[in-house]
């Protein structure tokens, strides 16, 4: 009990004396995480718009291969990315393995299913009086598209909440293809593993808190959204 209060107040100490090297790993985690998110959501959202408002043949399928893309492990994307952008694999010459546009790529393909498919659900509550009104008063597709967007934002903001929490506490693929290289490619679930199997446990119990902070964080966002999404709709 004593070690593990020793461990404690040794990673409450790192946290909040800003450790150069613990907040290097946040830095690195947040930047390649933001990016992926913001790469993955304009794609996205065109993509849940044609499976909500499009009608065509397959849409059924489409919209299962979304949903069940979402449970992927993480470390099967690892893999097929390790396997694509190895030296003998068919990327091998563009030199991403190992590298933080390796690991972005990897949480774009995490992050997409998962937006896609909450903002489909989100797109398909919309009424779709609001699309067509919009076509009919001579907005263009970008305007109306728009349009949607502002009428569904806490929707939005909860997909964009939601895949954030996903990507930036995966460890499969991160390992797989970032390498957990110091200085480079060390994110904060990478260097947990790592600490924790070298028996230092305060740099991992100091990440792990800041894992738990976020995922606080986001549900309180989450429930921010849900409660004024309804005060939106009862008005």
């Amino acid at each position: 009990m004593d070690e593990l209060m020793v461990t404690a107040g040794e990673a409450l100490r790192l946290l909040v004396s800003f450790d150069p090297a613990l907040w290097e790993i946040i830095g690195v985690s947040f930047r390649v995480s933001l990016t992926a998110i913001l790469v993955s959501l304009p794609p996205s959202l065109l993509l849940a718009l044609l499976l909500a408002r499009v009608s065509f043949p397959g849409r059924w399928l489409a919209i299962s291969v979304v949903n069940t893309l979402m449970a992927v492990p993480t470390v099967v994307v690892g893999l097929v990315l390790f396997m694509l952008l190895s030296r003998s694999g068919p990327l091998g010459e563009l030199r991403l393995l190992f590298t933080q546009r390796a690991m972005i790529v990897g949480q774009i393909l995490l992050a997409m299913p998962i937006l896609t498919a909450m903002l489909h659900s989100t797109f398909q509550s919309l009424d779709q009086r609001a699309w067509e009104t919009a076509r009919l008063l001579g907005a263009s597709w970008s305007q109306a598209l728009w349009m949607l967007i502002r009428e569904a934002r806490f929707g939005v903001i909860a997909a964009l909440l939601a895949a954030f929490g996903r990507i930036i506490a995966e460890v499969g693929s991160a390992v797989m293809i970032g390498g957990n290289i110091e200085h480079f490619t060390r994110t904060i679930t990478t260097a947990i593993a790592l600490e924790t199997l070298k028996g230092e446990f305060a740099q991992g119990l100091a990440l792990g808190l800041v894992l738990l902070l976020l995922a606080l964080l986001l549900n309180v966002l989450l429930g921010v959204m849900r409660g004024r999404g309804q005060q939106t709709v009862s008005v």
